[in-house]
């Protein structure tokens, strides 16, 4: 064992069943463990590296921020945090937006955000129940873990934040069987990710639009994975014309320094008042100096241009896999934001691939996934799919 790994396993609490690999460089979509082996990475940090590592624009737009000033609390203004507001805005196509530090942060906002809305209506007898769906994933505090369909994640850290109902993913029917006069919020990821990578069909979204519309309710929106581009629009809501009245974003938003953000249409963000929400970090300026970076050079690079025209090549050759591979049953997903839903242990598969030179992850209890940096070229999946050949055609 590298001493490295033998230093973190004695300081660290076991949190993570980390893989047995030091690494210590990144270019373009390679990285570099301490040994000098290259991976070809499709795991891109977990959907975060969407420029790749070592983008010149970004490091130097981190750089100059770090020279001048990293943090000011949210008692001042910054510029940064100024330029980094409006492009999200103009990104999410929301009206107001609130900085975080993670994805799971901002989660927690969005929830509390929806309820304050609902609170406002009738303080005496506020709507408070929330509608998540099963197999969702939404983060680990407790107020995230709540609304995360999984029982497993849940079961040790009971009572859990009270209130909240689950329904079927894709089963509109489910959704309405759940909605009550009390419900304020339904909350759900366009494309589920850690569940699985199951895209929400266009009839689902709209009907719960349309539910939510009917009564009341605030539409929350989980981006943090499958927006930044990565489905093919700059936010995944935009492919199937469903606007939610919250939105969540983090990961691919700062190429790789932590910050997260929701973003609310103008009726349910003017609910959120000074004392209502706070954060030390979140929107600090060298965070929102690197989403100011990284939203710049989307539209100067038209990243999301690139992804629609790799993401048709990374299909095709990922169907022929699964026409060729006995162990494979299906692919799913949209854009860069992939799986293959597999008959054989997928952890096998990952450390398999990672022993060839490619980093993949795993989605659920049987999905490969596949979310590489939104920077990759055609041969790029090339040489993935050829390794990936060697592995689940044998």
């Amino acid at each position: 064992m590298s001493q490295w790994m033998e230093m973190a396993d004695a300081a660290l609490m076991h949190t993570y069943n980390r893989f047995p690999l030091v690494l210590t460089k990144g270019e373009g979509v390679y990285l570099y463990d301490e040994t000098g082996k290259k991976y070809l990475d499709f795991g891109a940090g977990i959907a975060v590296f969407g420029l790749g590592y070592g983008n010149q624009k970004f490091n130097d737009a981190v750089k100059k921020q770090i020279d001048e000033i990293v943090h000011t609390s949210n008692l001042f203004y910054t510029i940064p945090l100024a330029k980094a507001a409006m492009k999200v805005k103009a990104a999410t196509g929301m009206d107001q937006v609130f900085f975080t530090n993670s994805g799971t942060e901002a989660i927690e906002g969005a929830v509390k955000l929806a309820r304050k809305y609902a609170w406002l209506k009738n303080p005496e007898q506020p709507k408070n129940e929330i509608i998540a769906m099963q197999h969702s994933f939404h983060g680990r505090s407790m107020g995230a873990l709540s609304v995360t369909g999984n029982a497993h994640y849940q079961e040790a850290f009971k009572p859990l934040v009270g209130g909240v109902k689950f329904a079927q993913f894709n089963d509109l029917e489910s959704v309405k069987a759940q909605v009550t006069d009390a419900t304020c919020a339904i909350l759900l990821e366009p494309v589920q990710g850690e569940g699985g990578i199951f895209p929400a069909t266009k009839e689902f979204l709209a009907g719960v639009k349309a539910l939510c519309e009917e009564n009341d309710i605030v539409l929350i929106f989980d981006e943090i994975q499958c927006g930044m581009g990565r489905t093919g629009s700059m936010y995944a809501y935009m492919q199937y014309g469903v606007k939610p009245d919250i939105i969540t974003t983090a990961k691919a938003l700062g190429n790789g320094l932590p910050v997260g953000a929701f973003a609310a249409v103008k009726k349910v963000g003017d609910a959120i008042q000074p004392g209502d929400h706070g954060t030390t970090y979140g929107g600090n300026p060298l965070a929102c100096a690197a989403v100011d970076a990284v939203l710049t050079i989307f539209e100067e690079d038209d990243v999301v241009g690139h992804v629609n025209e790799i993401a048709p090549y990374l299909i095709t050759k990922l169907e022929e896999v699964v026409e060729k591979s006995p162990h494979v049953k299906e692919r799913r997903g949209l854009g860069l934001m992939q799986g293959l839903e597999l008959t054989c242990p997928v952890g096998d598969v990952v450390k398999k691939a990672m022993a060839n030179g490619l980093i993949t992850m795993s989605a659920g209890s049987n999905v490969l996934r596949l979310v590489p940096p939104l920077v990759i070229e055609k041969e790029h999946v090339d040489e993935m799919i050829g390794i990936l050949t060697d592995i689940l055609c044998e």
